[in-house]
This record gives C-alpha cells, sequence and structure tokens, in this order.
C-alpha cells in the first residue's frame, strides 16, 4: 500500500543512505521507533552457552527473545518452561533451525550449538536475512570459517563472535597499551589454559535417547552410533564435534593473542603433546603446546593446554600475557590487566572492567553498521584458525609452513586436506554462499 507507514528497517535503511551522502554518523532517534523497532531473536543451542545468551539478550531493552530452537526435545521443553517462570510469558520453540530461519518475524539469531554446527548454522542465517550472534569457535575449520566471512559480506550481515573480553573496556584499554609502547617492542603473546577436564570414562554406544533428533545433532559430520560420551558437553573432545580445549576455552585466549600482536596467520606452526593423564576415549590432547611464529614480523604465540594439577603463571589460569622490551602484561580472565615494568618489575597501569558484548551486537544491528562491533567476523575466522592449525600440526606431528595469503599450508597434500572435511547431507557448506 501506498499509504502504508514506514517499517523500521524501511526507516534505517533510508536513514542510514541519507547520512551516509552527507558524511554524518547513522543517528535515530528513540522516538522515531515505538515496538515496531523491537529487535526479535532465536536462540538455537540451549543446553550450554544458549542459557547465558538467553539472559544476555533478555536483560537489553527492546529486545525480545522469541523463539527457542534445540533438537534435544527435553532440553528444549525445560528451558522453555523455565523461561516462562523467569519472564512470565511463554516462548515459541522449534527443534529444526531451519524452520526458524524461515521465520520473517526474527531479525537475529544466537548461535550455541556444538562447534561443528556453529559455520553452517551462521551461513544460513546470513542467506535468510539474519544477524548473527555467533558461539566461539566461529568455524570447526579454516575452509568453513573462510565461506562465512564471505557469506556476512555477500549478504551485508552483522556477524558478532562471542568472545565476550573484546568488549571490556579493560581489555581495550589494555590494547591500547600495547599500541602506545608501554612495554616497549611486544614481540611475545602467552596464551594459557588450564582447567579441570576429568577422565570421562567409555561409555560406548547405545540407544539414541528419547527425543533427541540424533541426525539433526551430527549435522555437517560423518553419522556415526550415538554415544552418552558425545551428548551434551563432552563432543569437544571429539574431532568430528569439537577442537579439543584450544578451539574451546582457547578461542578467546587465541584471540587476545593476535589482537595484542597485532598480527594474522604464522607461516610456521609447531604443536606437541598428547593424552598423558586418563585412560578414557577423548581423541583430542589433554595437553597441548603450540608455537606460531612470524618471522617477519619478528613475533611468536605460545599457548599452552594443560586440564589437572598445575601452577598458575603470574596468578593466571585462563589469559595472556604479552612481553615487550620495558616489561610484560598480565591479562587475567576476560576484564583484569595488570602491567610490570622494567627490571624491577614495577606495577605499571591495571584495570579490572567489563562490558556487554550482546549489547554491542545489537547496537551495530540497530545501526547496520559492522565497524561498530567489537568482535567482527573477520575476527572469528583467525582467531579459530589459529587453534585449527595448532591441531593440524599436533595431529600430523610435526612443523608446518603455511602461506597467510594463499591461505594454505606450503607443498603439503596432507596438511591442506586438513583444512576442511567431508561434509553429509544436507548438511554442507555450499562452496558459492
Amino acid at each position: 500500500m501506498e499509504n502504508a507507514p514506514f517499517s523500521r528497517r524501511k526507516f534505517i535503511q533510508t536513514a542510514a543512505v541519507g547520512t551516509a551522502v552527507l558524511g554524518l554518523p547513522t543517528i535515530i532517534p528513540s522516538r522515531a521507533f515505538g515496538a515496531n523497532d523491537r529487535l526479535r531473536v532465536a536462540v538455537i543451542g540451549l543446553n550450554g552457552r544458549g542459557k547465558d545468551h538467553i539472559a544476555g539478550f533478555s536483560n537489553l531493552a527492546n529486545v525480545e527473545v522469541a523463539t527457542l530452537c534445540d533438537v534435544d526435545e527435553v532440553v528444549l521443553q525445560k528451558t522453555a518452561s523455565d523461561f516462562a517462570t523467569k519472564y512470565n510469558r511463554k516462548v515459541k520453540t522449534e527443534g529444526d533451525l531451519r524452520k526458524v530461519y524461515d521465520d520473517k518475524d526474527i531479525d537475529a539469531v544466537s548461535i550455541a550449538t556444538p562447534n561443528h554446527w556453529h559455520a553452517l548454522a551462521a551461513i544460513w542465517a546470513c542467506q535468510a536475512g539474519k544477524d548473527v550472534y555467533v558461539e566461539k569457535p566461529a568455524c570447526h575449520n579454516l575452509y568453513e570459517g573462510r565461506k562465512l566471512v564471505e557469506a556476512a559480506a555477500k549478504y551485508n550481515r552483522i556477524v558478532q563472535h562471542g568472545v565476550q573480553l573484546r568488549s571490556s573496556v579493560a581489555i581495550q584499554e589494555a590494547i591500547q597499551h600495547l599500541r602506545d609502547g608501554l612495554i616497549g617492542k611486544v614481540y611475545m603473546a602467552r596464551g594459557t589454559v588450564y582447567k579441570w577436564r576429568a577422565d570421562i570414562g567409555n561409555l560406548g554406544n547405545s540407544p539414541v535417547p528419547q527425543g533427541l533428533n540424533w541426525d539433526l545433532w551430527q549435522g555437517p559430520a560423518q553419522a556415526r552410533e550415538f554415544s552418552k560420551n558425545y551428548v551434551h558437553y563432552n563432543w569437544h573432545w571429539f574431532w568430528d564435534y569439537g577442537n579439543g580445549d584450544i578451539g574451546n576455552q582457547g578461542i578467546h585466549e587465541t584471540d587476545l593473542c593476535m589482537w595484542g600482536l597485532d598480527v594474522g596467520l604464522p607461516e610456521v606452526i609447531t604443536s606437541a603433546g598428547g593424552k598423558f593423564l586418563w585412560n578414557d576415549c577423548k581423541e583430542t590432547p589433554e595437553v597441548l603446546t603450540s608455537t606460531y611464529h612470524y618471522p617477519k614480523q619478528g613475533k611468536i604465540i605460545e599457548f599452552e593446554v594443560r586440564p589437572w594439577m598445575t601452577n598458575k603463571e603470574d596468578g593466571v589460569e585462563v589469559g595472556n600475557i604479552f612481553y615487550g622490551d620495558k616489561g610484560y602484561m598480565v591479562i587475567n580472565g576476560y576484564s583484569d590487566y595488570k602491567t610490570y615494568l622494567g627490571r624491577n618489575r614495577e606495577p605499571g597501569p591495571a584495570r579490572n572492567a567489563g562490558g556487554d558484548h550482546y549489547k554491542n551486537f545489537v547496537d551495530a544491528a540497530r545501526a547496520r553498521d559492522k565497524k561498530m562491533l567489537n568482535g567482527p567476523v573477520e575476527t572469528a575466522y583467525m582467531a579459530a584458525s589459529l587453534a585449527h592449525l595448532g591441531n593440524i600440526a599436533y595431529r600430523l606431528g610435526r612443523t608446518l609452513n603455511f602461506d597467510p595469503q594463499k591461505e594454505v599450508f606450503v607443498g603439503d597434500k596432507q596438511a591442506n586436506a586438513m583444512l576442511t572435511r567431508k561434509y553429509r547431507a544436507p548438511y554442507v557448506i555450499p562452496t558459492t554462499v
């Protein structure tokens, strides 16, 4: 209808074009919108990080968690019941993310599935015109991560990586100190992941639990028999679904290593480790030490995963340490940094302050401005890829040479074959997104 009022999206698009012409920022007064400005979000994957996604988006003004989606009907209905109790309203439920993407009323999706689903779920969302908040790691391998970057660009979607530390005002300040030379020439970053990971035993195969869509849960991975060792958390320790702790907790720290050193993908990768503690059915290493060398920049990243009895490093179990010729910086967790300067290690600037990563995503989505994102899709691809490169070097048991521009290993067909995976129809990452 010609006389129909502007929709929210039409108004944003028109305003954005107008301000772009004037060379001014897109600033739209809140009074321009009513209830129709509400951002409707679907949360996909509810058993782990999805719970935090629900709370994070529900706490934001004019944001509605409109749909909950999970392949496990038991988890889905329990979460929906808890949601109704906490927020005093019912929420729509879906068992198949494809039905969520068909819903024209959904503006954005928040993906907290197992790792092997992240990239495909995000690509499908971009193709369906949804903005995306995707948990770490954004991809299960390099190939699909690059395809996600392409999809976000092609469909002009806002894609945020769930690495919360990027929205911490303290960590942002810490990075600025590194750029400004507070600890001098920064030549090395160290990432540490020391978490208590227990023996998971070997439960063998068993019938699929009632209510679980096992085919959809496996998605892009090759089909295998169900085991309680996979669902709902320990899939992290199996190559078909997870990437070990360097590709789990470690993505926060790989991201920060690269951000702080101001580097991209490395040229030389070495990894060593193994299973030294438990005689269980995990496939990924319990202990892993990876080194990433940047010879042209004169920089290096060291990354270490240890799962059990261990010392802390300057008080850090999960975090980062940056080394310069005038001092060093310790980042503990997601929101705390300290610096130590000179040969006497005198305390320097320090701060502990967080931020709201969900709000940053929502603000960017409303403004249709990717530059506002603290964790854009390109950084998601890089941080995940660093972990994947380390895992490939570990699995092949040798030092690997990598071309960061072409994003392939140099003269190594075996290693290059591990940059992707064999996908299972219909859950296939398309060559052309």
